[in-house]
């Protein structure tokens, strides 16, 4: 007797293949078979759309009694990088052509700020009676190096700060660390930035490879190399000089149910001596300017200097920094791409109802004997179930994500909030990442629900876990407790909407679900899908072990 031959092995795995697409079939026969299901998904969809747009977008600004909404917004300066800055403070400058350095050593950096509805005292004069002595941690006192008194200019400074000793930092967005401490006349700063040209680009207007190096030193004589930065778009001729400013002081008061954030007006006030000049410097003389002074923020570039004896006594308020959304984002309303989604725990809630019930109505009505019956493989049902539902939560998340930015921001600008600006790359990664969210946690629903298999249990266990974390820490917990939240649970993957960077060199609540969150996009998402990877693995694993 001839034995029949063995089948290919791609026969089986076609077979296998074929077998698994038509459970996919057979689940989504039956998830577009349930009128109430589908229904839930587009509830959920309209859920985001309308908590974003109708609800988190209904605060309009005024700014006089015949202003208010888009009228309000101040013109906002962009650095060489594309983020949206503070550019303020006050400039005693010369014009620098060449290569060139400039040397000065800093003596002594004081401050005030305004207690209550203070306002901070004039350059020299006398401190008002609503003036508290003190610095701000990040008032800063120093040389610079910038392309042009245009606020948004390409720059490198190096200088002094309230509490966080010497510094270099350029371009807005970087910053590295010099020497420690605070300055006093026993123990000065000295401070040096030296400019070298490279070639030409080709036109007058800017070289390829421009740098400034950095340098600090604590008696004058032995330097340290703080950093070297290159810098592109300086013209042929760059303003350099001393500089003094000093951002808002804030005050967060925390308390159970979130924090309260208290801005005052704030001015610093330097001393230099043995400023020196090397290269080739203009022979004008010194030049004070109050640069980025406006409206909103009336103190801002405020302050005035005073050269005698070859000592500068420099005064002035504002910032150099970026700008960040909520509090310390110098007096500008602000808002950004993550606003407009923050609807989107309100369709999680919907979601996940359907993802767990998914299951459970199949436990509850006897029909799991079925579908097991007819595939006896009970991990590719509940894959073939988690797809599903995951998908149709992918698709409608991403209909309303774009719906909800499409609709939400135009809205929050017409109100007068300002809208910070985010690269392509991250609008499309909080978009896309938004329907992710959705459908990852309709796949937690899945799994959650194959283990309990009733619906209450699955659908409370889910919403503990994913939404009610979220909730706490946005409205209710200390910002301490909140974060702790967010790292820990499957409230993590909010992460993934996260659209605006958190800077070590500006002190501000940054406030969570307002586009910070305390774990970066991926890993926070990444600790949600390792929930749903976990749950579904326990539950396959359940499945298997017990009857139907």
């Amino acid at each position: 007797m001839t034995a029949p031959a063995p089948a290919p092995a791609h026969t089986t795995v076609g077979s296998q293949r074929a077998s698994f697409a038509r459970v996919l079939r057979a689940e989504w026969t039956k998830f577009r078979s349930v009128r109430g299901w589908v229904i839930g998904m587009i509830v959920a969809a309209l859920l985001i759309v309308f908590v974003g747009v109708f609800l988190g977008a209904n605060a309009s600004i005024g700014c006089g009694p015949n202003l208010s909404g888009a009228a309000c917004l101040p013109k906002i300066p962009i650095g060489p990088g594309g983020q949206a800055v503070n550019d303020s403070y006050y400039f005693v400058r010369r014009p620098l052509t060449g290569n060139g350095s400039i040397t000065a050593r800093v003596t002594s950096l004081t401050g005030y700020y305004a207690n209550g509805n203070g306002t901070a005292q004039t350059a020299q004069g006398p401190p008002q009676a609503n003036l508290a002595h003190g610095l701000v941690p990040w008032s800063k006192a120093g040389i610079i190096i910038t392309a042009s008194t245009r606020q948004g200019s390409a720059y490198v400074a190096m200088m002094v700060t309230g509490s966080h000793g010497v510094r270099m930092q350029w371009n807005y967005v970087n910053d590295t660390a010099g020497i420690p401490g605070a300055v006093t006349a026993a123990s000065p700063r000295w401070l040096r930035l030296v400019l070298t040209r490279g070639t030409p680009a080709g036109t007058a207007a800017g070289r390829s490879d421009d740098t400034v190096t950095g340098y600090d030193s604590a008696d004058g004589v032995h330097w340290s190399r703080v950093g070297t930065v290159q810098l592109t778009g300086l013209g042929a001729t760059v303003q350099s000089g001393l500089f003094v400013t000093s951002p808002l002081a804030s005050k967060v008061t925390p308390f159970f149910g979130g924090a309260s954030t208290q801005e005052s007006p704030s001015q610093a006030t330097a001393v230099f001596d043995r400023v020196g000049l090397r290269g080739a410097w203009s022979s004008a003389p010194w030049t004070g300017d109050n640069l980025g002074r406006h409206w909103w923020s009336p103190s801002d570039g405020a302050g005035g200097y005073r050269l005698s004896d070859g000592r500068f006594t420099v005064t002035g308020s504002g910032d150099i920094a970026p700008i960040v959304g909520g509090p310390g984002s110098g007096g500008v309303p602000s808002t950004s791409i993550s606003q407009p989604l923050v609807g989107v725990f309100a369709g999680l809630i919907a979601v996940v109802v359907i993802g767990a019930a998914f299951v459970t109505a199949e436990y509850r009505r006897g029909l799991i004997r079925l579908t097991l019956a007819a595939s006896p493989r009970r991990g590719r049902v509940l894959a073939a179930k988690a797809i599903v539902v995951g998908s149709v939560a992918f698709v409608m998340g991403l209909m309303a994500a774009v719906l909800a930015v499409s609709l939400g921001l135009p809205r929050e600008r017409a109100q007068g909030q300002y809208v910070m600006p985010t690269s392509t790359l991250t609008d499309v990664r909080v978009i896309v990442g938004t329907a992710a969210l959705m459908a990852v946690a309709a796949a937690f629903a899945v799994g959650v629900g194959a283990i309990v298999r009733r619906s209450a249990m699955a659908i409370a266990t889910v919403i503990l876990a994913v939404v009610l974390p979220f909730l706490l820490a946005v409205t209710v917990l200390p910002l301490g407790a909140g974060e702790w939240l967010l790292r820990v649970t499957p409230a993590a993957g909010f992460a993934i909407q996260q659209s605006l960077p958190q800077y070590s060199q500006v002190d501000a609540a940054y406030p969570i679900g307002a586009g910070y969150y305390p774990l970066p996009p991926l890993a926070g998402f990444a600790v949600l899908c390792g929930f749903a990877l976990l749950a579904l693995c326990l539950a396959t694993f359940l499945l298997r072990r017990r009857d139907a």
